[in-house]
């Protein structure tokens, strides 16, 4: 029937494309121009007045140190998790849903939730004054103590998005043949070989999926921040949220979302590279 119809399938798919036109592709096209003009003529000035502002190196920075810690630490433990879960027979259902519980809060409010727990008045200090272990209220938020601030929106940002990895994981976890791992175990292979050998082969496709994911997600960070650190932790949405809102410049903070688009196109392309999936080789 289609080969005597052939405009029916750029039918079918005509809705699609058009939300996709009207949604992203129109949005971007003026983003981008927006980015790169000044009075309505190409022009390299917002650019220059986004690099040349005072928070720009540290927001670039702190955006880079962020990824770079928390993605590989929340890639380790949603491989830990997902193992342990892949053994679990009984109650599996309950510990998923549990360790995903943190999937149903949103950003801002996984911020809250650590401001409570960490700010001078919230529960952690009053623990360790209970315990003795500090004789006054401790401050771990504040741009006096740089290190603790970091390392509070490090665990936040790792308890909050470390489900997500899980899930993927766990998704690929199940697609690994169980008769590998009983021929590996035939042949007197450990646990450890099982893993390395045939476990993390196997699951490479999920792996792409979580980290790029994941990466984007963490270039983008911001509403943890916001809630644990303010201005004191600029980062790199912050920033073009400041620019946006606080100044009024929708040109910088332009600029700010498009270097944002490039270093995760970036990033997505070095782990396309990185972890080639060969469909071939899939079980």
């Amino acid at each position: 029937m289609t080969q005597n119809r052939p405009w029916i399938p750029y039918l079918l798919i005509l809705p699609s494309v058009a939300f996709l036109a009207l949604l992203f592709v129109v949005p971007l096209v003026q983003t981008i121009w927006l980015a790169l003009s000044d009075n309505g003529a190409p022009s390299p000035a917002n650019a220059e007045r986004m690099v040349t502002d005072i928070n720009f190196t540290r927001s670039v920075r702190n955006t880079f140190l962020l990824t770079i810690v928390v993605v590989p630490v929340q890639i380790a433990i949603a491989l830990a998790m997902g193992t342990m879960v892949a053994k679990v027979g009984r109650g599996r259902e309950t510990i998923l849903w549990i360790w995903t519980i943190p999937l149903g809060i949103s950003d801002l409010a996984a911020g809250l939730v650590w401001l409570s727990i960490l700010q001078n008045t919230g529960y952690f200090n009053s623990l360790l004054f209970s315990l003795g272990v500090i004789g006054r209220q401790a401050s771990w938020l504040s741009y006096q103590t740089p290190v603790a601030l970091f390392i509070a929106i490090a665990v936040a940002e790792i308890w909050r998005g470390t489900a997500i990895v899980m899930v993927i994981i766990v998704a690929g976890l199940n697609q690994v043949p169980k008769e590998f791992k009983e021929a590996a175990e035939i042949f007197g292979a450990g646990p450890w070989t099982r893993f390395w050998r045939i476990t993390l082969p196997l699951i490479r496709p999920a792996l792409q999926s979580a980290l790029i994911l994941r990466t984007v997600l963490a270039f983008e960070v911001f509403a943890v921040v916001y809630a644990l650190g303010g201005r004191n932790f600029p980062v790199l949405v912050g920033e073009a949220y400041n620019w946006q809102n606080q100044n009024q410049n929708y040109s910088v903070a332009a600029v700010y979302a498009v270097l944002i688009m490039i270093i995760s196109l970036a990033a997505t392309l070095i782990y396309l590279k990185a972890l080639k999936v060969d469909p071939e080789r899939l079980p």
